[in-house]
């Protein structure tokens, strides 16, 4: 027996190796892809106004996976080498806890088997991950925690406005560190229980989008089956969520349940990633209507990259996008809300958003239009309806 363990044990660790380095990379590498279109030179005029900016992103799934956010990879699409090459300085990082196998942006059953239950199995998260969405959650406001315990000049995460204004503060003097605020992408991982609001909010919880790809207890997403509203549950949240400063997202409810929101409370609300309808028709994108009402509230829209918010994925079109925003909404209700890592394909990752601004000073945009668009309605959003302290 003892020989046999001797002659497993290597063996044991060949395979994981090669699970590690090999197996998991080509997984995402196959969802987190780039168009390969090239990118024009960036020009002096870009170079010296992006290095001013303020840059900021509304939506990133990148604590997903395996990947460790302190290297540089050459897939995927941020990390923190790149995020300093892209004078990024605040990421929401979201937590994916469940994805229904198949899942579209026309209907999606609320029991169909689910993507993310693989995923945890395959990457070696903790057992207690496994059947649990709450503790999926958990897991992933860990591994964010873990990596600012780390590299603590790199990235702090963000508990209230007092943080922020530290980083920023931190940044104006040159430091480059990225403040992190934790999201969930859906709300299912409540598992059904109000107290699980405190549980998350505790873990670093800021931002708590109500739906995904599915119907869940909360009420109706966008892409599931019923269409509904808010249910008696998915109110009660609501106004605890609004009670403890958390931001509410919708980018992934039904039409009714934003409308009930809305009715609901009077805090504003995110659209964190997402296109406009009047632009790109699809069953991603909500009506321009009831985003004109969002932005009439004091709401923020982040504009995607990828094919199914913005039909057309380039630099150009995506700018298109957002004038088209900015004259719909205001441009003070405009940011960025790439998806990145969020099994999309884009045209550039976090270390070239100054493709995003040489691309706005060449259609025309104001400096002031670009400061805002890019981080600077963003940041004043958080200052103002984070916790304080």
């Amino acid at each position: 027996m003892k020989k046999f363990l001797i002659i497993l044990t290597p063996v044991a660790l060949v395979l994981f190796t090669a699970w590690k380095w090999l197996l998991l990379p080509g997984v995402e590498k196959s969802m987190n892809t780039r168009t390969g279109a090239s990118l024009p030179v960036l020009s002096e005029r870009a170079r010296a106004l992006h290095e001013s900016l303020v840059v900021g992103d509304l939506h990133a799934d990148s604590f997903l996976w395996a990947r460790d956010l302190d290297a540089r990879a050459d897939y995927g699409h941020v990390d923190l080498p790149r995020a300093r090459d892209g004078n990024l300085a605040i990421q929401v990082f979201t937590a994916v806890t469940k994805s229904p196998r198949g899942q579209n942006y026309a209907s999606n059953a609320s029991d169909a088997p689910d993507n993310i239950t693989l995923l945890a199995v395959a990457q070696a998260w903790p057992p207690r991950t496994w059947d649990s969405l709450l503790e999926r959650a958990l897991y992933h406001a860990g591994r964010v925690h873990a990596l600012a315990s780390d590299v603590p000049g790199q990235i702090r995460v963000i508990r209230s406005a007092g943080d922020l204004r530290q980083v920023m503060a931190s940044r104006t003097d040159g430091s480059g560190q990225l403040a992190a605020i934790l999201g969930i992408e859906g709300a299912h991982p409540l598992e059904g229980r109000l107290a699980n609001i405190g549980r998350l909010y505790d873990a670093g919880y800021r931002v708590m989008g109500l739906q995904h790809f599915f119907d869940n207890e909360l009420g109706g997403s966008l892409h599931g089956q019923s269409g509904a509203g808010l249910s008696e549950f998915g109110r009660a949240a609501v106004k605890e969520m609004a009670a403890r400063s958390i931001i509410i997202d919708v980018a992934h409810s039904s039409e009714a349940v934003v409308r009930d929101v809305l009715a609901l409370v009077d805090r504003p609300l995110i659209v964190s990633h997402t296109g406009l309808k009047g632009m790109c028709d699809t069953p991603r994108n909500i009506s321009d209507e009831l985003m004109q009402a969002v932005a009439a509230a004091g709401g923020l829209v982040g504009i995607g990259y990828w094919g199914g918010a913005v039909c057309d994925p380039s630099p150009e079109h995506i700018v298109r996008t957002m004038r088209y925003a900015i004259d719909l909404l205001g441009v003070e209700h405009v940011a960025l809300g790439s998806d990145y890592d969020g099994t999309v394909e884009v045209a550039f990752d976090a270390g070239e958003l100054w493709v995003l601004t040489q691309e706005m000073l060449r259609q025309g945009f104001s400096e002031h239009e670009i400061r805002r668009v890019m981080g600077e309605n963003l940041r004043d959003f958080f200052l103002a309806h984070l916790p304080a302290s």
